[in-house]
């Protein structure tokens, strides 16, 4: 190891100094980073939501692509957290060479994967889109949006799950370049696209790829340099079958989560252009991005912990492991509380920053109520299901990814709108009914099956 990466591993040895400081250290720029990150999807929505001409039908258009790039993400997730949690507990075992296989094998199979789920969706782009709840109305934009932006999903999937990397290893400042780079170029690209060119939802999707270019070879251009800690050498670049199938059995949770939520959209929209129309398809895109924008902080302030957490688990110091989800359980507490409070009281203006429309601001307050709900909750299932994954128990995270979103919002957003009463206010109600359940029940499970199993200085046998 040369000295600069010597410097690096003792800097960002997890094992030593305060817990709290280190999970801060990394979750205030990765969180910086993950609301940036929205803002590659969000912005193309407020400027779309924002358009003279027909903006109810293009944010709806747009809004039909969410689900589809919800679960492209999924797939960067199961290889970049899958393959990250694996790399720092390889690091706290102090096993490299380990750690840069399973940087190498992620890496490879992000770029077949992109490549494949690139080549299958341009070619199925106007079925799919039909299958996730477009209409005549709104299958122009969509298609307009989601044909260009798939163009870019390689480069997406890369800068995500490579960034998944270089947190891992405690570079959270750099981290956040990667995100900062590209949405900051993205944020300036799409008004000249949309507005000044007049290209509408096709010039936000012309922006959004330039944008992940860019990221993606920041992130690549990190990870091969010698200020990495674990790099990308030439000789890793290759599958190994031991570590893919840890990184995928890991990595399953992340990709379970995405999928799900895309499922989730996709049967939403679904049912809501059946008992609402298109307008409350276009209410739904705002509920998501708002949804984005909410839970993002959460992913970075567990992104911050779970490093800490794999690295302790890793280095046998059970103590410190229970310091680190305590304290990722109490911010996430409080950040959800502030959120759901702001929520409650100005509902009104959270829904003009995406529309000027008085039908959509009118039909989408009442919906943003019920849907956030009990938010505090999301609190206990981000902490869970991170600690889950930290500690490498891929069976527990996958259940409970699984449990929330298939096996109580799905049936409960088909069924609840039969109900005379609520109709399209079902849809939403069944995200606050699946928190109280799933996200108890993934929290308890991980206090009984981790928490209780480690002891103040080593790792008793938790699995």
């Amino acid at each position: 190891m040369d000295n600069n990466a010597v410097d690096y591993e003792n800097k960002n040895d997890f094992s030593v100094g305060s817990v709290k400081k280190s999970i801060v250290k990394l979750a205030i720029p990765l969180t910086v980073a993950q609301l940036i990150n929205v803002l590659y999807n969000v912005v193309d929505r407020i400027y779309i939501g924002h358009l003279a001409a027909d903006s109810t039908n293009a944010l709806s258009g747009v809004g039909l692509a969410l689900p589809i790039i919800t679960i492209i993400t999924g797939f960067a997730n199961m290889f970049g957290m899958g393959g990250a949690s694996l790399c720092s507990i390889a690091r706290g075992a102090h096993e490299k060479e380990r750690a840069e296989g399973i940087l190498g094998t992620s890496f490879v199979m992000i770029l077949i994967v992109g490549a494949v789920l690139t080549a299958l969706l341009e070619v199925f782009a106007e079925e799919v889109l039909y299958l996730v709840g477009a209409g005549s109305e709104t299958i122009g934009y969509a298609l307009d949006y989601l044909v260009i932006y798939l163009i870019g999903t390689v480069f997406q999937m890369m800068a995500l799950g490579m960034n998944s990397f270089i947190n891992s290893q405690g570079f959270a400042k750099t981290g956040m370049f990667t995100v900062l780079i590209g949405a900051v170029l993205n944020i300036a690209l799409d008004p000249v696209f949309i507005f000044v060119m007049d290209m509408g939802v096709k010039g936000a999707a012309i922006a959004t790829v330039i944008s992940q270019v860019v990221s993606a070879t920041w992130a690549l251009g990190f990870l091969f340099s010698k200020k990495a800690i674990i790099r990308l050498r030439p000789k890793n670049i290759r599958i190994n079958l031991g570590y893919l199938k840890k990184i995928t059995s890991l990595g399953l949770s992340a990709f379970v989560m995405n999928a799900s939520t895309g499922v989730v959209q996709i049967v939403n929209n679904v049912t809501l252009a059946e008992y609402g129309g298109d307008l409350y398809i276009g209410v739904m895109t705002i509920v998501n991005s708002v949804r984005e924008i909410v839970y993002t902080p959460l992913q970075g302030i567990a992104g911050g912990a779970q490093p800490v957490i794999g690295y302790n688990f890793g280095a046998n110091r059970g103590e410190r492991v229970r310091e680190a989800i305590r304290f990722l359980t109490l911010i996430s507490l409080c950040f959800t509380m502030v959120i759901w409070g702001i929520i409650l009281i100005i509902p009104e203006a959270v829904m003009r920053a995406f529309t000027p429309d008085p039908a959509l601001i009118t039909a989408g307050v009442p919906a943003l109520n019920i849907y956030f709900f009990g938010l505090f909750l999301a609190a206990l299932q981000f902490s869970g299901q991170y600690t889950f994954v930290a500690v490498g128990k891929s069976k527990e995270a996958i259940f409970f990814s699984t449990l929330r979103k298939v096996v109580i919002v799905i049936p409960l957003a088909c069924t609840l709108p039969l109900m005379p009463s609520l109709g399209v206010k079902g849809v939403f109600l069944a995200e606050p009914i699946s928190s109280f359940i799933a996200s108890t029940l993934c929290y308890l499970t991980m206090y009984l099956r981790v928490y209780r199993k480690l002891s103040p200085m080593k790792i008793k046998k938790v699995n």
